[in-house]
């Protein structure tokens, strides 16, 4: 996928109606009790919390919506167990997706996850079926339009802290870590006050694979809205050509 792909994807989530813009907060509140829950709501001492903020705040999540759900998280209100599950499996053509989701009633999730996966004329594999096309990576997206720093100096910055590669495409710069090193990366971008429009641990395909048939093409937006639309449903990824 290109970053201009990318990016525009990203800008389409952002520019969605209000429902959608819960949904994300929805989302980012079960990360918070989850990073909260591993590490403790001191995010100096929590860099899995951090990302978490720095997540929230690319999302225009208010400040005052991410300390109450620290608190929340920290205390006895924050007693809900989530559990994170991930499902792969095919859906028209072959096309490979992977959907990340935190719940707390694996039933009601699975059973959701493998109707939108048939609406679609597709199917959910068994662990690991479809995961060994994708590498595990940190994944930074940055507006060319919010950035005034040329891509050289960008680029230096993040291979200095530990980024693996640089991509400039068309109104997007790009930056691929390891998930280790993922942090470390996002923190060195943010000293420099460098906005970022995305930052997030991704699954990014080996290969790609583009649809020509308008039926195919229905029936797999199909599948991504109904999983776009599950609030279990954390992250999905795939390897359609868009």
């Amino acid at each position: 996928m290109s970053g201009h792909s990318k990016f525009a994807n990203i800008k389409h989530k952002k520019e969605k109606n209000d429902a959608a813009k819960g949904k994300m907060f929805t989302i980012i509140g079960k990360e918070i009790a989850i990073a909260v829950k591993e590490g403790g709501p001191d995010p100096s001492n929590n860099s899995k919390l951090r990302d978490v903020i720095a997540k929230a705040k690319a999302n225009n999540m208010p400040n005052d919506t991410i300390e109450r759900g620290i608190k929340k998280a920290a205390g006895a209100e924050g007693s809900v167990n989530y559990e994170q599950i991930t499902y792969e499996g095919y859906g028209p053509s072959g096309i490979a997706i992977i959907v990340e989701t935190l719940t707390d009633n694996k039933n009601r999730t699975a059973a959701n996850v493998k109707h939108a996966f048939s609406k679609g004329g597709g199917n959910v594999g068994t662990p690991g079926c479809v995961s060994y096309m994708f590498d595990k990576k940190g994944e930074i997206v940055i507006d060319k339009e919010e950035v005034e720093m040329d891509a050289d100096s960008l680029m230096m910055i993040a291979l200095d802290a530990g980024a693996e590669d640089f991509e400039d495409e068309e109104d997007a710069y790009t930056i691929y870590t390891s998930p280790d090193d993922f942090s470390m990366v996002r923190e060195a971008l943010e000293k420099e006050n460098i906005p970022m429009a995305s930052a997030n641990i991704s699954m990014i395909p080996q290969n790609y694979i583009a649809l020509t048939d308008e039926d195919s093409v229905k029936e797999l937006n199909r599948i991504l809205d109904m999983l776009d639309d599950d609030d279990d449903v954390q992250e999905v990824f795939h390897n359609w050509d868009e």
